[in-house]
């Protein structure tokens, strides 16, 4: 669904902290906080992990899957392969709409 790594990207993509993503989802920053320290793929409760990617979309993020195409238009970020067949974020991706800088 998400992982860690694409919530922290999201956030930093939009200029938001973990407080303003807990208002903007309707959870506490403790869930928030949860989910953001898990490794790799986000686990907790289905309604939970709805609200906040349903948030993130709402702000124009868009949540892209392993190896998924991108229908979308303006500037992403994907974490790509390396030689040694691994990947930073397991080829998860992000696209953005509103950034004006890239993240690092």
């Amino acid at each position: 669904m998400i992982t860690s790594q694409q919530m922290r990207a999201a956030r930093a993509l939009l200029g938001l902290d973990q407080r303003q993503l807990a208002a903007l989802a309707g959870l506490s920053l403790p869930t928030i906080q949860r989910m953001e320290s898990s490794d790799g793929q986000v686990r907790g409760v289905v309604d939970t992990l709805v609200k906040v990617i349903t948030a993130l979309e709402g702000a124009g993020i868009e949540l892209l899957g392993e190896n998924a195409p991108s229908t979308g238009v303006g500037r992403g970020v994907r974490l790509r392969e390396t030689t040694a067949g691994k990947s930073g974020g397991q080829g998860q991706s992000l696209l953005y709409d509103k950034a004006e800088e890239p993240v690092r």
